[in-house]
């Protein structure tokens, strides 16, 4: 189990021998924006492909989006916790990161995000499903957002892990209505291909012309082109590779639910266990163990969802750290189960 929320799953068989036959042609460049795969995209959700930007991951799309949207001096509103990247990439576009607490329920607070948007505000960042909590905000919270902020913000609306939760619930219908709207995806984690780097974003068109235009030639490889072609046309080893995870997902909700800890409900291909002050404790418990996850000191642990035996080290991990707690506590922060007034709406 990794650290990185990479999938657990080795990429579609026909996305490897994809790319194995554009190594053999790697001595020639690729396409200057990755034509192709824009192609394929826009015609499979029925967009125009001027209206799809491709590139080597969504990490670098996100950072195109900033140069083009926001500069020196301007303001970037983002939830926290959340994608730790968000902050880093701001710093480089030069403008000033306002990060928004979530919620209690480790959601999106999407009233005191929009609170906070200024005259100086130029991009907002929301992640859904959110990186490390996995919570989801439900299309319409989402429609409701976009109707009161400014035209002259752009939202972001980051999908990197949309298949693990709704994939049939496609926002780019939003794209119509609302033109400061921008979806960004990636091939890094349902599809299997982290370390190929490629990832698309949907916009308006007059949108993604600016994003284009601030975007280094040849931003996708040959080889990351192929693979992520062939992966998007192998629809069933997706649904399959999904499944799977879900599946895996779900028997690590159960067994972190009976031991009394307050885990909220994922869409992603990760757990968030909100352990607070024991965060590192548990971190290396897991360790220990031989299971390697993400700790986010005095907030809590996300866990890479993988195979059963490591999901069975994460609960051995936990067994092994409750006994050590003061008063025999039964959960790691003291907070009961509960249940959720948010649907992950399919992330069950």
């Amino acid at each position: 189990m990794g650290s990185s929320n990479e999938s657990c799953i080795a990429p579609s068989p026909a996305a490897v021998a994809a790319m194995a036959d554009a190594a053999t042609h790697a001595n020639r460049y690729p396409g200057i924006t990755g034509e192709r795969l824009a192609q394929a995209i826009a015609g499979t959700l029925g967009l125009d492909a001027g209206q799809v930007v491709v590139g080597g991951g969504s990490l670098a799309l996100l950072g195109h989006i900033l140069s083009a949207y926001a500069p020196p001096g301007s303001s970037v509103i983002h939830a926290w916790r959340s994608y730790e990247a968000y902050p880093i990439l701001i710093a480089l576009a030069g403008a000033e990161s306002v990060p928004v607490a979530l919620d209690g329920e480790h959601y999106h607070d999407l009233a005191a995000m929009g609170e906070a948007i200024t005259i100086g505000t130029r991009v907002v960042l929301v992640c859904n499903p959110n990186n490390p909590t996995g919570t989801v905000l439900e299309p319409g919270e989402i429609e409701a957002f976009l109707e009161k902020v400014p035209g002259h913000v752009l939202v972001v609306l980051d999908e990197a892990y949309r298949e693990f939760s709704s994939p049939e619930a496609e926002s780019g219908r939003l794209l119509e209505r609302y033109p400061n709207l921008v979806i960004l995806r990636t091939f890094s984690k349902a599809y299997g291909l982290a370390g190929a780097r490629a990832g698309y974003l949907l916009a308006g068109p007059g949108v993604a012309a600016n994003i284009r235009a601030v975007a280094p030639p040849f931003g996708l490889s040959s080889l990351a082109e192929a693979g992520a072609l062939a992966a998007w046309a192998d629809t069933e080893y997706l649904a399959e590779s999904v499944s799977e995870v879900v599946s895996e997902r779900d028997f690590l909700l159960a067994g972190l639910l009976a031991r009394g800890l307050r885990i909220p409900p994922s869409g992603g291909n990760f757990l968030w266990i909100p352990a607070g002050a024991r965060s590192l404790d548990l971190e290396s418990s897991c360790v220990a163990h031989g299971v390697s996850v993400r700790a986010f000191p005095g907030s809590g642990v996300r866990v890479t969802i993988s195979v059963r035996d490591a999901s069975n080290a994460v609960l051995a991990a936990i067994d092994a750290l409750r006994p050590q707690l003061p008063g025999g506590q039964a959960e790691l922060s003291a907070v009961p189960a509960a249940n959720h007034d948010h649907s992950t709406g399919g992330a069950s």
